[in-house]
């Protein structure tokens, strides 16, 4: 029987499991439980065809050894994550920024007297960064010396390569304002490809970034996106997430986070000014 008939075969025991999924929670922050073993399992397969192994008890061995430590943990967290997005997810945050949050920030001088600092916080393979960059473009031209800089992070390496190569399928640009690919988006000669114009390339920075690590960013942001990403930590690591975010956060600057999230019940220095839209105190 060859490895990968073995592997098909092979189950993730008990102790494999308990120790993947307290490592997952400890250094990414994203819940395991057991209903999520068989998922695991069928995510590990590929990194175990890959590095010759049979069995998740030789696998979960290797990840916790020293060299497994230091050369696997990035494969790991790059097939446990989840990255799904799309240009202009959740429109109505897209009526808000254009009618009410950057009115409101270009009334106090933001953007023009310094930069408006905004920061997609598990931006996954760019589109949403990207839609702020095309965003943020459109309202320049109508705001004489608007100035502003996206910082666009995520904890996958292999994702963060994605996102900065800035290059899509047809299919994933669908949503995108036909006015908006004629301007920002350049087609490949066989037109199954679009990149992202240089003009918009400039204005985003990417950067690796494990929320479940202290972290400071240099300058305080105007506008924190952190979208459909806390769903996968329990309450108490989002609670925790949430007051880091604050503290990155200008007083009077925004948090925007996913329609499916909630802040309900945790104690933070915001008030909420819409539909999961909130304003640092």
């Amino acid at each position: 029987m060859n490895k990968a008939m073995q592997v098909n075969q092979s189950q993730m025991g008990d102790a494999e499991f308990k120790r993947f999924s307290e490592l997952i929670h400890t250094e990414f922050g994203i819940k395991m439980p057991p209903t999520k073993r068989v998922l695991l399992q069928s995510r590990f397969q590929k990194r175990l065809r890959v590095l010759g192994m049979s069995s998740y008890k030789e696998y979960c061995d290797y990840v916790f050894s020293d060299k497994g430590r230091e050369e696997e943990r990035s494969h790991l967290i790059d097939v446990v994550t989840t990255n799904t997005t799309h240009f202009f997810r959740e429109p109505k945050h897209w009526d808000i920024m254009n009618n009410s949050v950057l009115p409101e920030l270009w009334s106090r001088g933001i953007g023009r007297n310094s930069d408006l600092r905004i920061w997609s916080a598990g931006c996954s393979s760019g589109e949403e960064p990207y839609t702020l960059g095309m965003v943020l473009h459109e309202w320049a031209t109508t705001h004489h010396g608007f100035k502003f800089s996206v910082l666009a992070t995520d904890i996958s390496k292999k994702i963060l390569s994605e996102a900065s190569n800035a290059v899509y399928s047809m299919d994933k640009v669908e949503d995108v304002p036909m006015q908006y690919k004629k301007k920002y988006m350049l087609k490949s000669k066989d037109k199954k490809l679009v990149k992202m114009d240089a003009s918009l390339r400039n204005k985003v920075s990417f950067q690796r970034l494990n929320f479940m690590e202290d972290f400071k960013l240099p300058n305080h942001q105007d506008i924190i996106f952190c979208r459909n990403v806390v769903i996968y930590f329990d309450r108490a690591t989002q609670a925790t997430l949430f007051a880091k975010f604050c503290n990155n956060l200008k007083s009077g600057g925004y948090l925007f986070i996913g329609h499916s999230e909630s802040l309900s019940g945790l104690t933070l220095p915001i008030r909420q000014v819409a539909p999961t839209v909130f304003q640092r105190l």
